[in-house]
């Protein structure tokens, strides 16, 4: 459809139309656009009266459409909407009593809020005769003071340890490690960890689950709660039962993998990265994963749910049955922990046995 019409519209040749569908791949308003441009191309095809019958749009407005994109010099961004904002904004009018009695008021007691300040306002306003205001418009008040400067915004000073100077203090972005083009080579290169939300008769379980990307290796444990201190235990556990080291762990974005999550990536010396935000092919192994695991296992065991101790005893039996015994596509049509051993491992029996013992016993609870 695009082609067709910004080919014949602007004839600029094949390399300035993909210039011209660039523009609005990422476009937030890629369906308003598309949209409009097909009006247009239902315009040239039946004409005004036609376009007006089937969309409901004048002649008036697909001229305005076209001589924009003309304009733009077919840069088809051209179609978005613009803003339909009011030129002239309301502005927020605030009795002068109710002004100065904040500014008095947070001078005198710093960072006191909007709840703080409430009360002791609409007591005032009582006094004086003036109507009082809510809470939430105390706090719009607060804001737009602040931004005019008449409150001091709040800010931390660091002292310089040589000379003593001070300097405000800026919260420095935290820029994410991303996966990129990384392809693991050996076991343990690159494990996948994700969290699946559990829900059955008005309780909520939290399955973290785990796959080693090479080896098709997994592992899952069930929590009462995603907190970054359940993050942290489920690696330890992961660690303690994979048959090899593991050196990098990836995740998204959840609060569940930050804090104790990532401080004992760091501890460990392991590589966190983290999936690109609302990308959850990034996970791509574990997502199929999770889906296994969900359709084999928990929804038969629902009923065990509300004692995750139980659960995820039967959880442990799966776990062995998934990675010594089922066979894999992706790996041959052999168990993972068959891969492994055949592959990466010279003493087959020594580290069957130990998986074995570990996930069978390690956690009984």
């Amino acid at each position: 459809m695009k082609q067709i019409y910004v080919q014949s519209y602007y004839k600029r040749g094949y390399s300035r139309f993909m210039q011209y569908v660039y523009n609005i791949l990422e476009h937030p308003q890629r369906e308003a656009i598309e949209a409009r441009l097909k009006i247009i191309e239902f315009c040239d095809k039946f004409g005004f009266e036609a376009t007006k019958s089937a969309f409901g749009k004048s002649r008036a407005t697909i001229y305005l459409w076209k001589h924009g994109l003309k304009q733009a010099g077919g840069r088809l961004s051209a179609l978005a909407p613009g803003s339909r904002a009011p030129h002239n904004k309301r502005k927020r009018i605030v009795d002068p009593f109710i002004r100065s009695f904040i500014i008095r008021y947070r001078t005198e007691h710093p960072k006191a809020d909007k709840v703080t300040i409430t009360p002791i306002l609409v007591a005032a306003c009582k006094s004086a005769g003036i109507k009082p205001v809510s809470e939430s418009t105390v706090g719009r008040i607060i804001h737009d003071l602040k931004e005019h400067g008449s409150l001091p915004k709040s800010t931390r000073l660091l002292m310089n340890a040589q000379t003593g100077g001070l300097k405000e203090w800026e919260r420095q972005p935290v820029k994410k490690l991303r996966r990129k083009g990384f392809n693991p080579h050996q076991p343990g290169d690159l494990v996948q960890v994700d969290t699946v939300h559990l829900f059955v008769a008005g309780l909520k379980r939290y399955l973290f689950t785990a796959i080693d990307v090479r080896t098709r290796f997994a592992f899952a444990y069930t929590y009462s709660s995603n907190s970054s201190a359940r993050g942290r235990d489920f690696l330890d556990k992961l660690i303690t039962v994979t048959p090899f080291t593991v050196a990098r762990v990836q995740t998204d974005n959840g609060s569940e993998f930050q804090k104790h999550f990532a401080q004992a990536c760091q501890d460990k010396g392991l590589v966190h990265f983290f999936n690109y935000p609302k990308h959850p092919q990034s996970n791509g192994y574990l997502e199929r994963f999770n889906r296994t695991i969900q359709e084999q296992f928990a929804y038969w065991h629902s009923d065990e749910l509300d004692d995750p101790a139980v659960f995820n005893r039967s959880l442990m039996e799966y776990l062995l049955w998934y990675n010594a015994e089922r066979p894999h596509r992706g790996i041959g049509k052999v168990p993972p922990l068959r891969y492994y051993l055949d592959n990466f491992v010279k003493n087959h029996e020594q580290s069957n046995m130990y998986w074995t013992l570990t996930v069978g016993c390690q956690f009984p609870g």
